[in-house]
Formats: structure tokens, sequence, C-alpha cells
């Protein structure tokens, strides 16, 4: 079937550059689901994304949908013909529907019951005809959180449309979206080439915006561009840049031709704080910043500039010129915010609320400074140190600095506590207190930081739960979530033996002794334990561990999570081995027949004397000899070693259940072996439930 290239191409105002990516990559998702739903089938698709256009490329699109076989079911054989075989008004009725003789209908037999039939071939449309309904639907369905309106029009979209370029092939499609006829006509850049540039086909769209008009179309295309040259832009000066993922997108998003180019600033500026420079000028001003060889803040900066000026030196002092007042801005908030101390601003933090029915963010520290001294203690840190940095926690939030820029909360209270003179591990703390801030960010490299992290989350953990806010689907708008698995890495990262459903009953302890009035308190405590413990799950998984291991150790509910990951390593191991598999069955079956006896007491040890088989006598001797040599081993969490010596227990295992039957009638005998497997049962969950890797 013959093929040719298709292209839509909307041209618009300028569009939001955090949402450029998505929608471009939401409309080729669009058009590519609309052409399989309509059978169109077509070799790649590709999409393209500048401020001011979103377009798609599908290439070997073919040019009508194949035929379709129609089949209509009419009244069965008994309703559509007399005993003499005659047609009824049924049969007759049904092919006059379908506009046929009743001879030409067919017949569709299934099992004992056959019907009339009538098949028909449906021609496939052109796929010329069907372009607009594909177009239309593909745009008008974008993810748009806020729709505008343009002039008279009583169209919407994210930005007024000015024009629109729908290609098959050579040739226009005719259509009109948004209220735009479609052409074949593109522009080029704003200020190098704003002209009407005729688009020859689809194959040449994006050869003709560069040539003609200065426009680099592929997103990711221009994004490589614009980290070469902010590279080179920095080796020119013996630097180093820094090349924030997200600022890339967003400058990406930002220009049409990039250029970039170097500034300076007054070194004078290098005295504040360089995260909060960097803040500025990447917030304010969409620069990249610069290092030297040792990764220290220089006084350069480089902005990507959407001209390829005849002047650059112009647009250079133009960039110095409006970063100076921004800087200066910072260096103000910050000689400002070092005339009050922290512990002078946790009064603020009284009318900052941090959930109405739990209080204000002053309430919040007072209950992260108790909770941070108990996790101190068990993790072997200073708990007077941990005390106090729960108490300055968050004073910088009511900082001018903080105020500005949100994301340097924690990294201005590490420097004004600095300033303040407070104890280094309690300044290192409030940086702290926020780490990990995302998936793979490093986490606290002090035990006060860690005990004030995990304080922090856990208090949120169980105010939002003792409130009945659970996350439910994807809104989680406290980010417990990220909190669970932040308190999961923190603790494993840096092999701290904690009890965290412990610090969840002191965190509890904490709201009610202030008089907040917690739902479900009585199952509060396992409700967040399980919910924290679950983010194992997807850790797991992401590591390539099947759900099963994770479920074995779950279904023990280990208090510790440094516990549990050891057990989840040690299962992982032991599932590798040759063993395994068989033991895992023997598990479940023991599981099982343990299961039916309800109630009944099994005796709590195994009666030697009434052993009969040389098969249980064996099995009972090892099971009591392992029990001897694996019981230190799990007191020192030794777990694989354990389970490598368990799986020595095999043979016997087997031989018992080949050789001997269990439920026996005589009682004492039959209980006696209950015993028996009770013992090996609780061998393996000193572990976790090893039954629950068999999988059927």
């Amino acid at each position: 079937m013959a093929s040719q290239d298709f292209l839509v191409e909307v041209g618009t105002e300028e569009l939001p550059p955090k949402a450029l990516k998505q929608l471009a990559s939401a409309l080729a998702d669009g058009i590519t689901k609309e052409l399989e739903d309509a059978q169109l089938t077509f070799d790649n698709s590709e999409w393209f994304a500048t401020p001011r256009r979103l377009a798609v490329l599908i290439t070997g699109l073919v040019d009508k949908q194949p035929d379709r076989t129609i089949e209509r079911k009419g009244p069965g054989l008994k309703a559509a013909f007399d005993k003499s075989g005659n047609p009824t008004k049924a049969a007759e009725g049904f092919a006059r529907s379908c506009g046929v003789a009743v001879s030409e209908l067919e017949t569709l037999e299934q099992g004992k019951n056959a019907w009339l039939v009538y098949r028909s071939i449906e021609p496939g449309k052109e796929t010329v005809q069907l372009l607009p309904e594909v177009v239309d639907k593909s745009v008008n369905n974008l993810p748009i959180p806020k729709r505008m309106r343009w002039g008279s029009s009583r169209e919407e979209f994210v930005r007024p449309v000015q024009w629109l370029t729908v290609l098959f092939g050579s040739h226009v499609v005719p259509c009109s979206i948004l209220g735009v006829e479609a052409d074949r006509v593109s522009y080029g850049h704003r200020f190098h080439h704003n002209e009407p540039i005729s688009i020859e086909s689809p194959k040449s769209y994006t050869r003709q915006l560069n040539k003609q008009g200065k426009v680099i179309a592929c997103f990711i295309e221009r994004q490589q561009q614009i980290k070469q040259q902010v590279e080179q832009q920095a080796e020119a000066v013996n630097c180093r840049a820094v090349i924030d993922e997200d600022l890339l997108d967003e400058v990406t998003a930002l220009v049409e031709w990039p250029v970039a180019l170097t500034g300076k600033f007054d070194k004078a500026f290098l005295e504040v704080p360089a995260e909060a420079l960097i803040s500025s000028m990447k917030e304010h001003q969409k620069y990249f910043h610069v290092v030297d060889n040792a990764g220290k803040l220089v006084n350069y900066f480089i902005t990507v500039s959407n001209i390829e000026s005849t002047h650059p030196q112009t647009v250079i002092t133009g960039n110095e010129r409006v970063i100076r007042p921004r800087l200066a801005d910072a260096a103000f908030f910050y000689e400002t915010d070092k005339k009050t101390s922290l512990v002078n601003r946790r009064e603020q933090l009284k009318a900052i609320i941090f959930q109405a029915r739990l209080g204000s963010i002053y309430d919040k520290t007072t209950r992260i400074s108790q909770l941070a001294g108990h996790i101190a203690e068990q993790i072997g840190g200073d708990a007077n140190q941990a005390k106090r940095a729960g108490e300055l926690a968050k004073s910088d939030l009511v900082t001018d600095m903080v105020l500005e820029f949100p994301e340097l909360q924690g990294i201005m209270g590490r420097y004004y506590a600095e300033h303040d003179d407070e104890n280094p591990e309690v300044a290192a703390a409030l940086d702290e207190q926020y780490m990990p801030r995302f998936s793979g960010d490093q986490v606290p490299t002090t035990l006060t930081g860690s005990a004030v992290s995990i304080a922090d989350k856990v208090d949120t953990l169980v105010g939002i739960f003792g409130i009945g806010q659970p996350p439910s689907g994807t809104k989680d708008p406290f980010a417990l979530r990220r909190a669970a698995l932040g308190v999961l890495r923190i603790v494993v990262t840096n092999e701290l033996s904690l009890d965290i459903k412990a610090c969840i009953e002191e965190s509890i302890n904490a709201y009610q002794a202030a008089g907040v009035k917690l739902d479900a308190v009585e199952s509060l405590a396992n409700t967040v334990l399980d919910f924290i413990l679950e983010r194992f799950r997807a850790w797991y998984q992401d590591e390539g561990l099947p759900v099963e291991v994770f479920m074995a150790v779950k279904a023990l509910r280990p208090v510790q999570p440094l516990d549990f990951d050891q057990r989840v390593k040690a299962v992982e191991h032991f599932r590798q081995l040759p063993e395994a598999e068989a033991l895992a069955a023997a598990n479940k079956r023991v599981s099982n027949i343990l299961a039916k006896q309800g109630d009944t007491d099994i005796p709590a040890s195994v009666d030697d004397g009434l052993l009969v088989e040389d098969a249980e006598k064996t099995l009972a001797k090892q099971v009591a000899q392992m029990t001897q040599e694996v019981t230190p081993l799990f007191e020192h969490r030794q777990y694989t070693l354990a389970l490598e010596l368990l799986a020595q227990l095999k043979e016997n295992v087997d031989n018992f259940f080949d050789q001997v039957l269990v439920n026996v009638d005589d009682t004492a005998v039959r209980q006696n072996r209950y015993a028996l497997l009770q013992q090996l049962r609780d061998l393996f969950l000193k572990v976790a439930d090893i039954s629950l890797l068999q999988t059927s």
C-alpha cells in the first residue's frame, strides 16, 4: 500500500516553557493513538517544539484504511425458515434491512446454534479524509490545565494560535482547527525571519525552518546545542559550567536559535552563600552558573540568547546590568537575616500553620525536637544536639532569603546557624533535615541530621494519617510517600539500628501530650508502619528483586528497616540456592498442615520417645542440631549464613514427607509430628516466611 509523510504544526504565541516538552509529547502521543485507532499504519513519529510551535512528523503513513469485513447477525435459522424451507417474515425483513435478497444471506454456525448473517466489505476511507478529525481530537485533548480565548474567537487553547500547517505528502490537508485554516505556510524566528515559509513537504520541514527561518525545530537537537555551547563558554574562561537538567529544559523551551554568551558579576557578591546566588541566577534570569576546578562558584555566568547578535558584547553588558540588582537583593537579604538569630525567630513560627488540626510550625518543631532526641539516643547520637537542631529546624522559613527562594530552606538555616555560633553538627542538621530531597539524592551524613530528618518525616506521617488524610491514587499533597521512602533510605544507607514503630509511637504520644486529637489512634502506629514498610516494595522491584522476596519478609513485619533490608538480602541469596524451591514448597506444605489444626494445642517440644519412623527421627535430630547452630546467627542478624545452613535440611525434609504420614490415628504420635513441623517452620520464620517464595 502506498504511503506518504504527514506533518502537523500548530503555530502560537510564546508557549509556557515548563510545559512545552509535555505538550509536544502529548500531541505526538495523541496523533499516533488516533491513527492507530483508525487502523492507519505508519513507520515512525517525531515531535518538535519551540516557544512558538508544536509539531509532529509521521513518516510512512498509509494513504488509505484497510477494507473492513462487516458482519450483521440476523434471526436464528429456526425462526428464519418454516418447515417447508421457505423464508419467514423475519428472514425477509432482515434481508430487506440489509438491501439484499434472502438468497444472498449466509449462515453462521456456533455449536448447535445457527443464524442468518449478512457479510459485506466496507471499503477503507482515504487517509486525507480522516486526518482533520485525527488532528482536531489530538489538539483538543492536550493536557492544558488553563485554556485561554483570544480576539472574538470562542476557541480555547494554551496560547493564541497564529497559523496551522497540515501536509500529507506535498499537499495541504483541507481542515480548520481552533478556528484557523490549514495551509503549508510556517513562520521563522520572531526576530531573524518573522516571514512566511512555504513548507514543500513534511520531510523538508526542519531543514527549511533551519536554513530559511533560523529556527531549530527539534527540541532535543536544540538542547544538545545549548549544552555544548554552554560547556564551551565555560572552558573559554578555564572553568566548568554546572548544567541543571530542569534549567536546561526550560532554557531550551525559551529559544529557537540559541547563542550562549558569558558575562561577569562583581566578585564582592561571592561573600553571599553560593546557593543564594545560584538560585537568583537560575530562577530570575535563567543563567547557568560556573565553578572552578575545585567546584567553587566563580563570578561568571552563562546566558543563552535567542538572538544571534552582530554586537554580542551589547547583549552581555545588558545581562550584566540586569543581574547586578538581583544579586544585590540576595546580598541584602543575607545581611539583614543575620541580624536576627534563629532562636529569636522561633516565635514567628507560631503564625505559620502546619495543618489546621495539627497546629503551627512552632508546634511541629517542638515535637520534632522531642522525637529527634529519642531517635538520637537509639542510633548512638547526641540527644541534646538533636533536640537543639529540632527546635531550630524551621526557623529559616521566616527569613527574607527563604521567603524569596523557598528552595533554600534548610540550606540557609545552616548558614545562619553557623553565623549564630551553633554547634557545627546542629548547623549541618538544619540542611540535612530535608534529605533526601528527591530520588537518588544523598542522605544525611551526621547522626544529628539523620535523627532530625527522620523525626520531621515521621511527625508528618503520623499527623496526616492521624487526621485521616493518607495518600489516595496519584494525590499525595503532603508527599507522604516520599517521606516514608526517605526514612527507609536514611536508616538503610546509614546502617542505623532504629525501631521505627517505637518512633511512630513516640510521635503519637507527642501529639496527644500537646492536646491534638488523632483518629483511630489504637491502630495508627500499625497503619503508619505498614505504609512505611510498603515503600520497600518498589525499592526492591527497582533493584530487580521479585516481589515474593519482599512479601516473605514483610509477613514478619520487622520494625527495624535495616533489619528488614538484611533479611531481604538473605532471602534473595537463599532463593538462588538449588535447595530453595523444594524448601519453599515444603514450608508451604507445613504451613497448610499446621493451619488446619486451628486452635488445637501443638506441643512446645518434640518427645523423642514418640518418634516412630527413621525419617522423622533423622529430621528431628537435624532440626535440634540446626537450632543450636543458627540461633547465635539470628541474634547477630547473620541471616544469609543462617539460611545457607538451613538449606541443608532439604534432603531430610524430602525424606520425611516421602516416608512419614503426618495425620496418623494415634493422637500422641500425630501431635508430636505437628510439634516437629512447627519447630522446622519456626526455624525459617526467624528470617522470613519462606513459603511465600512458592508461587503457583
